[in-house]
């Protein structure tokens, strides 16, 4: 489990496509990330532009990952490369406070920035939103873009809006977004859980 708060821009050292016995293409990705990497382990689980992915290997301040089919189709992952920079951090410890919201690093879709809005304190970015998620995007909500926790400012049908403040402009890859850019979503996973809940319960009680 994450919590959104991005620790560091980590950046694509190596990227080797591997192909699926079960079709399809994945990959073995390495990454630099001095944070990230000063306590890690084998098997840890560190989120890359909101994916959850596991540690492979460790080399100094460079850790690997694999990445299946699934995760490159689902995320903007398949389209990354050597050079590319990435949201980084490291999964969150019971002893420390929640500082963003539950993100657990399963990206529900990707989406196109479609606007932004320079200010003189911060800027306002417009995404738009997959009619997929749309259901559980709400105003004053939370959402996770490229791993970063954020609140939704505005929503209509077709597009979220969210504020981005100076830290986050400088301390992940949002700043440096512009339109027509994709990034992975991950919708606040309350909502899922509360929709599934009620369908059960409203599916009980049609049923008597």
């Amino acid at each position: 489990m994450f919590t959104g708060i991005v620790e560091e821009i980590g950046e694509i050292t190596a990227l080797e496509r591997v192909a699926d016995p079960a079709g399809g293409d994945g990959a073995r990705i390495a990454i630099r990330g001095k944070t990230v990497t000063s306590d890690a382990g084998l098997g840890d689980s560190i989120a890359v532009d909101g994916v959850c992915l596991t540690v492979v290997a460790l080399d100094g301040d460079v850790f690997t990952v694999d990445a299946v089919p699934e995760t490159l189709a689902r995320s903007t992952l398949g389209g990354r490369g050597v050079g590319s920079r990435v949201n980084l951090e490291r999964a969150v410890r019971a002893d420390q406070r929640l500082g963003g919201h539950i993100v657990q690093g399963h990206v529900d879709g990707t989406a196109e920035l479609l606007s932004r809005e320079p200010g003189e304190r911060w800027d306002r970015v417009r995404f738009a939103l997959p009619p997929a998620l749309a259901r559980y995007v709400v105003e004053k909500g939370s959402i996770a873009v490229d791993g970063v926790s954020l609140t939704v400012a505005a929503v209509d049908a077709e597009s979220f809006t969210v504020a981005l403040i100076p830290a986050t402009l400088e301390l992940t890859t949002l700043g440096a977004k512009r339109p027509g850019d994709r990034v992975n979503l991950e919708v606040d996973v309350i909502a899922k859980y509360v929709e599934k809940q009620v369908a059960a319960y409203a599916a009980g009680e049609a049923g008597r």
